[in-house]
């Protein structure tokens, strides 16, 4: 969770920070857009030098904070984003939070900055994020944009992967899109590598418990005892694959997550966990799924990845063969059933 606290950072186009040392380049703050700017830690070692260049508002994307709680001056607004300038580092969960912290800083007339250690990847990777954002651009083209005013900005691959998926959202986090969930399945699997302990939030409500709210979506049942299995929104539609190409590197891909759902090809259907599904997965790598009504076997997990019938590599996977359930339509009508 995203903590607000007083820090500070550098910017955009070469402005001295006023009283600053001359040849110290590290006190320079880049102006990336009125009012926005980006730089590295030391842009926040004297806050009096933020104070007299009008910057009021600080985000801060580090291990730790630019400078301790309380320590910054009047009327100064900061917000701290914990991260390590890695690949497997989450900062898409944090876009959202980030963007709207600039947004409102710029709205009241604010100065903001943007840093992390060396201002070269975390806050870029925050301040391309708000550019695609409201300038409604792509993020190879708002990537290219920054680069152009700050040439050694270089976020790492994680980073860019994240932001083509934010992309693919529509410039706003959508937890419950199929985009979301796969993301968030494999950073578990990062994060988890002993499948153990695995948050609650990532298994899909049983159907089972649910009474109310289906009406809307299709419902899938054992074929065999017709027990409620999963929802629609619980399938995570994918790009089809062309063959052993598709899925050598056995690792997920912007081209998975920007999925369009055509999938005429899988015999598959690749979803999210299941509450039902809890028991079976802690602490295994791989396995078969079995209903847990009759039995029956439905298909099978790998947390490392499997290759569906189109030739796309899922991972992690979770797949249960489309021959063995029964799609059932939520009429309307006193929550009526036709099956399909």
């Amino acid at each position: 969770m995203l903590e607000a606290q007083g820090q500070g950072q550098s910017h955009g186009c070469e402005r001295g920070i006023p009283n600053a040392s001359g040849n110290n380049s590290a006190r320079q703050i880049l102006e990336v857009r009125p009012g926005l700017y980006l730089g590295g830690a030391a842009a926040v070692a004297k806050l009096d030098h933020l104070k007299e260049a009008g910057i009021t508002a600080v985000l801060t994307v580090d291990s730790e904070p630019g400078f301790e709680a309380g320590a910054g001056f009047e009327g100064l607004r900061s917000l701290f984003v914990p991260a390590l300038d890695k690949p497997e580092t989450d900062l898409l969960s944090h876009l959202d939070r980030c963007v709207a912290f600039i947004s409102q800083a710029r709205t009241e007339g604010r100065a903001v900055l943007v840093h992390c250690h060396a201002g070269i990847s975390r806050s870029v990777a925050i301040v391309t994020a708000f550019l695609m954002k409201t300038d409604h651009l792509t993020f190879e083209k708002a990537y290219e944009n920054l680069q152009t005013i700050k040439p050694e900005a270089k976020m790492n691959e994680g980073f860019e992967c994240q932001l083509k998926l934010y992309q693919a959202m529509g410039y706003e986090v959508d937890t419950s899109s199929a985009i979301y969930k796969q993301y968030r399945l494999q950073k578990v699997t990062e994060k988890y590598p002993e499948l153990q302990n695995l948050p609650q939030e990532l298994f899909a409500v049983d159907p089972t418990t649910i009474s109310q709210g289906l009406k809307d979506e299709v419902l899938y049942k054992c074929r065999k005892c017709r027990r409620s299995l999963f929802r629609s929104s619980s399938i995570l539609d994918h790009n089809e694959g062309s063959g052993p190409v598709a899925f050598a590197h056995k690792r997920m891909t912007p081209s998975f997550m920007l999925a369009t759902g055509n999938q005429a090809q899988c015999t598959s259907y690749f979803i999210e966990p299941v509450q039902w599904m809890e028991s079976t997965l802690l602490g295994v790598m791989d396995g078969q799924l079995l209903c847990p009504k009759c039995s029956a076997k439905l298909g099978s997990f790998n947390w490392y990845g499997e290759q569906c019938s189109c030739g796309r590599w899922i991972t992690p996977a979770f797949q249960i063969h489309k021959n063995r359930v029964d799609e059932m339509k939520m009429l309307p009508v006193l929550g009526s059933q036709t099956r399909k």
